[in-house]
């Protein structure tokens, strides 16, 4: 297990998952995104096989419900368990997903899948991909740890359906779910709340 910030116990941290082939490129940016915004050290651990259980013929995606279940079953013992994968993810009720988590639990999924500009016909533009990688990690933890959609548009809490609603927001909290951020994570690892920016 690759681990940054040295011996920090895995309680405080949070563990980073590629599901399936991803970029190790991709992992340490987000890694170093967690720790700026967050405050929090992370883990990267070794990477899960492609989740073809999750695979739904019909639709020809992958049934996030059923990845986050798996992830719940697992034994994690980090803070947070953050997966990253490139297929491309649903819920029952939405055409897709950029990702879900565990409200104020331990585990969360993204997809890079439709973060790329690639997708959506447009050129490659990696800086602009990674940032939309940060929103929504960053987004999916913050509901981990109990924070609900943000009504500020720009806050990376606010409810992102479409690219264009996570390219609008800013790469960090409003200062209202900063706060709230924080006192979340003073409930669970005191040390780390101080640390946070």
């Amino acid at each position: 297990m690759e681990s940054k910030g040295g011996n920090v116990p895995p309680a405080t941290c949070i563990t980073i998952c590629r599901i399936g082939p991803v970029d190790p490129v991709i992992v340490e940016h987000l890694s170093n995104c967690i720790t700026y915004t967050c405050g929090l050290n992370c883990h990267v651990c070794h990477q899960m096989d492609t989740p073809l259980y999750a695979f739904d013929e019909n639709r020809r995606q992958y049934d996030s419900k059923q990845i986050l279940k798996h992830l719940i079953g697992r034994h994690h013992p980090s803070l947070k368990f953050l997966g990253i994968t490139q297929v491309d993810l649903f819920v029952p009720i939405l055409k897709y997903v950029f990702g879900l988590a565990q409200v104020q639990g331990q585990c969360a999924i993204i997809s890079t899948c439709r973060l790329r500009p690639e997708y959506y016909g447009r050129a490659p533009d990696p800086a602009l991909f990674l940032e939309r990688v940060e929103k929504t990690a960053i987004h999916e933890l913050g509901h981990s740890l109990g924070l609900t959609h943000c009504r500020d548009r720009r806050c990376i809490m606010h409810s992102a359906t479409t690219i264009e609603d996570t390219d609008r927001k800013r790469p960090r909290f409003c200062p209202t779910c900063q706060e709230l951020f924080r006192w979340q994570l003073a409930q669970c690892v005191p040390e780390a709340a101080d640390s946070c920016p």
